[in-house]
């Protein structure tokens, strides 16, 4: 498809439609002139889509790719139909014009300018299947095009956004939280350890004790290890 300024390829644009996915489809842009072109992308249905760049200019004879991104839908439509339509408008602009200095003005036929306008249609067609190893007699028919009529009023469009952020839950605080779990791991063994060497030397003064006592008295320093190890338990209990 193709008005006075540019061509424009593909004249559909076409979606493998995937759940819980984002898809892309680029859209490119040629100017057939000797100026520059200034562009503006539209849609009806902004919140599904970002376009980068939703505005730009072409440079004489050169191309441009418009990359159109359908957010992850959560259902699917019926009979795989889409109504979503864009509007690509495109005017001539001064010489050595720059994206920055596209404005919505420029675009505007009340103010007088001569703005080309061209519809196009979200087609959705099946993701690409993996090889069948059994070669199948007929090929598949192709998905059915959107019905759209080309009567749809420009302002059923709106300006197409740059750039969309995804909402992802971002793991805060991850390295922090990394950090202080391996402290304590450490921590936790290194009380291990010292609680295995007191129970070795515990035994040790309990056949000491056996050896050198004659009544049934028990030795301070008995009692103090027995007060120690309790205290050093507590303590690993409190931090796991």
């Amino acid at each position: 498809m193709s008005n006075e300024l540019l061509d424009i390829d593909p004249i559909d644009l076409q979606f493998p439609f995937e759940l819980k996915k984002q898809i892309s489809s680029s859209l490119y842009l040629a100017n057939k002139t000797d100026d520059y072109v200034a562009f503006k992308v539209k849609t009806t249905n902004p919140k599904k889509y970002c376009v980068r760049p939703n505005t730009g200019v072409v440079l004489p004879r050169s191309s441009s790719e418009v990359l159109v991104t359908m957010q992850a839908q959560k259902e699917a439509p019926a009979d795989m139909q889409c109504k979503d339509k864009f509007l690509l408008q495109c005017v001539v602009a001064s010489p050595g014009a720059t994206a920055k200095e596209v404005t919505p003005e420029m675009f505007s036929k009340e103010a007088g300018h001569r703005v080309e306008e061209t519809k196009l249609r979200v087609v959705y067609v099946d993701p690409p299947q993996p090889p069948s190893p059994v070669r199948e007699g007929s090929e598949e028919g192709s998905s059915p095009r959107a019905s759209v009529s080309d009567s749809a009023n420009v302002s059923d469009f709106t300006s197409a956004p740059r750039f969309r952020v995804d909402r992802l839950e971002p793991q805060e605080n991850s390295s922090e939280a990394r950090a202080l779990i391996t402290r304590l791991t450490e921590e936790k063994n290194s009380a291990l350890q010292l609680n295995k060497k007191l129970q070795e030397e515990l035994e040790q003064l309990k056949r000491e004790s056996k050896r050198s006592q004659s009544g049934g008295g028990i030795p301070f320093m008995y009692v103090l290890l027995v007060g120690l190890i309790g205290l050093i338990l507590g303590y690993i209990m409190t931090r796991t």
